[in-house]
């Protein structure tokens, strides 16, 4: 067990490990920048979603009928946090393309930091479905714990939280506010600065997917 106890998830595998380093690197341009986010979203996936359930069907192969197993229930449903976490949906619905989308939009005040909600929209019924909140970096942990109780209260349960980079401040608020949700981190940075950004980081993530400033 982690220092943060269960449901929360350090990934170390070499590749993740690998192209986060290349993300750091202020002198990655925007199409790399974005090919690699969309790469690791893909790689942590594979990891968070190893629990979905599953049921057996019959399939005809070419040799004979077999029983084989496939995704039950209702599928997938991605919630990116607008809008640096739009650039992990491709990743993840490589994976799950039968997978909903929806989309909770937030921004963050510069002077206190907090995070100010502006949308929501996600899919229906959003309560038979796994759910996986989605954005590249963890750092006050506000606007996911906002985003994860705007869709507990629209009916969500099963929810995971997948982040490329996360402060420690920021995994043990959100651990804190919602112990029930699955928190992946693709690597555990040291600490947020006085602005309350993740050191060492890698940037603005919303500004190097998109190219703006």
């Amino acid at each position: 067990m982690n220092e943060f106890g269960e449901n929360v998830f350090v990934l170390e595998h070499p590749l993740i490990t690998h192209k986060i380093s290349i993300l750091r690197d202020k002198s990655t341009g925007t199409n790399e920048f974005r090919q690699l986010v969309e790469e690791i979203a893909m790689l942590m996936g594979f990891v968070a979603l190893s629990d979905l359930p599953m049921k057996t069907v019959e399939v005809e192969t070419p040799i004979e009928r077999a029983e084989t197993r496939v995704i039950a229930g209702r599928k997938l449903a991605i919630v990116p946090i607008l809008r640096a976490g739009l650039g992990m949906v491709s990743g993840l619905t490589a994976l799950v393309p039968s997978a909903k989308i929806g989309h909770i939009g937030m921004y963050r005040n510069e002077e206190t930091h907090q995070p100010v909600e502006y949308f929501c929209k996600l899919p229906n019924p959003i309560e038979e479905r796994t759910i996986v909140v989605c954005d590249p970096m963890l750092a006050t942990g506000g606007s996911g714990v906002d985003a994860i109780s705007q869709i507990k209260s629209h009916g969500g349960k099963k929810i995971k939280f997948v982040c490329i980079i996360a402060a420690p401040e920021g995994v043990r608020r959100l651990h804190a506010a919602h112990p029930d949700v699955q928190i992946y981190v693709g690597n555990l940075d040291r600490c947020l600065n006085e602005n309350a950004y993740i050191c060492p980081g890698l940037g603005d993530a919303g500004d190097r997917i998109f190219g703006t400033k």
